[in-house]
Formats: C-alpha cells, structure tokens, sequence
C-alpha cells in the first residue's frame, strides 16, 4: 500500500520532473525526495524514472502508474477535503432571516462574501415579519436573523453591531413636528406613539419606552446614560408590521421612531422623517439560537463584521 508522503512526491516529481523543484514544493529536501523516490521504487520493484545529469524522465511503468495514481489521488483528497468542510459545518445550507428591504440589501454583500469563503454552502435569505424572527430561530426555520437590537429573549447568541444609525421619527406631513428640528424625546409624552405586537424580536414598547421601527426600546421613560428621567409616553395603535405604522402616521393616528434608513427605504408622501432629539441610536445585529452556533453561523457572523467594518 503506497504511503501518503510517497504518493505525493512520485506525482510531484511525474509532473515537475526536476527534483529541486519537487523538494521545493513539497518543502523538503532532495536528499528526502530522492530517497522517498528510490524506496517506492524497491518496493514495485523497478524503475519509475530515468535519471541523467540532464534531464529526469518517466519510465513506461511510471507513466502507467501516474496516470492511473492521479486521478485516484485526486479523488482521495476530494473526499478526505468534503469530509473535513462537512464536520467543520462549511458545507449545505444557511437560512438567514431579516426586517425590512434595508437589512436584506445588507444581507446581500454579506452573503456575496461568506459564499466566496465557503462556496460549498448555500445562503438562502428570506424576509420576516417583526413578529416571526423568534418564532423562526425557535421552530428551526431561520439560522440567524438580522434585527434591531438588543434583543432580549433567552437562549439566543448575538453577533456584534452591525449597523448603527440615528434615531428618526415619523410623523404625519404638516404636523407640528414637521419642521427643521423635529422633535425632542420630551415631546413624545405629547402624541400617541405607534406600536408593534408582541412576539417581535425584542420586547414591544410599553407606555415609558421609545419603541424603535420593530418594537426596540429606546430610553424614554426610564433613567437614560446621565441618570435623568425620560418622559411617559402615550401608547398609540398597534400596528403588525412597520408599513403598516407608516399607513397610520400618515393618517394622523401616531407618530413613529424609526431608524434613519427609513428615509430612503420607506419614503411616502403623507409621512415626513425629522430628527428625534435624545434618542438613542438604533443598532441592528445577527441574532441565532445559541445551541446551534455551528461553524456555519460563525464564519456567516465573521463575514457581516468583517463586510461593515466599524459601524461607527
């Protein structure tokens, strides 16, 4: 039976027909390629290459044996490699859930650079609703979500920031927000504030919370960074998802936080984006169970951060 180190310099040296050159790529010596060459050859017990001062060349019996050892070899390799990339968790598939045409643009450039990585496993993306995210990482529908953080649901892993933007509020065209300055978290206790339902990725908003677009608290009615107070806020209609928030804005029923993505991402002529004064930024990340941290999820986490960057 050939031996792992033979196999590799015999084809090595078939195709290099220089024993420098094969000691070179193989990093050994030529003292140990020749005596690997010279051993395998008592073993089959003749020549496989004749040597000159000149030149190295294949004998007939080891062409006949490099052509039928290659293409064996190279299946070895094939099948040791599948082996390795399918334990590592490198291989198959990974399903990616996100919010909102924002998060999936993102997920786009993430997945275009975890495939280059690892191109045996397929990234399949698919949108949620606010509401289905847990349901999905909990019923093993999703592998990873992409959410607005922090998510406060138990068992769940997160990634690092990925995005973080400021803090906007939607408010209907004309409304006494609708200026240069927008509004202030103080104002916030003058309006009904929109709201999600239960089941979003992060707890729902409470009447002394600052909801952001899929139900993240900000820090209105609880002490902020500097120990001061934030105001109550008046709940408003809940609304299933964030278009659906945006409908009522627009018809006067509320106000909205948002992230400053909205602008571009979900521009409607009844609502208007000003800026909320204090709020805290809204920060987006991957979330996933965390008993099933595979080497898929990992090396998909890595890509995300090492795609974005610093997200300051």
């Amino acid at each position: 039976m050939i031996e792992r180190h033979e196999a590799e310099a015999f084809l090595t040296l078939a195709q290099e027909l220089h024993f420098g050159r094969t000691a070179e790529k193989l990093r050994v010596s030529t003292a140990r390629v020749s005596q690997t060459i010279r051993k395998l050859e008592r073993r089959v017990g003749a020549s496989l290459f004749e040597r000159t001062s000149r030149r190295v060349e294949l004998t007939p019996l080891g062409r006949r044996l490099a052509d039928e050892l290659g293409p064996a070899w190279a299946a070895v390799g094939a099948a040791l490699q599948a082996a390795v990339d399918a334990g590592r968790g490198l291989s198959g598939s990974l399903r990616v859930a996100y919010v909102g045409s924002a998060a999936g643009q993102l997920l786009i450039g993430v997945g275009e650079l975890f495939r280059e990585r690892a191109p045996d496993c397929e990234v399949r993306l698919r949108e949620a609703r606010a509401t289905e995210t847990v349901r999905w990482l909990r019923e093993g529908e999703a592998d990873l979500c992409l959410v607005p953080l922090p998510v406060h649901e138990p068992g769940l892993a997160r990634g690092p920031v990925l995005v973080r933007e400021a803090r906007m509020l939607a408010v209907p065209v004309g409304h006494p927000f609708d200026r240069p300055g927008g509004a202030s978290v103080e104002d916030l206790a003058r309006v009904p504030v929109l709201r999600l339902p239960d089941g979003t990725a992060v707890p729902p908003p409470r009447a002394d919370a600052v909801p952001g677009p899929d139900g993240a608290p900000g820090s209105a009615g609880k002490p902020g960074s500097d120990g001061t107070p934030g105001p109550d806020v008046a709940p408003g209609p809940v609304a299933e998802t964030v278009q659906e928030a945006l409908t009522l804005v627009g018809a006067g029923q509320g106000v909205l936080p948002v992230g400053a993505h909205a602008r571009r991402y979900y521009p409607r002529p009844d609502v208007a984006y000003v800026p909320l004064d204090g709020a805290p930024p809204l920060e987006w990340g991957l979330v996933w169970p965390a008993e099933h941290t595979t080497a898929r999820v990992r090396a998909f986490a890595e890509a995300a951060a090492d795609l974005v960057g610093d997200p300051r």
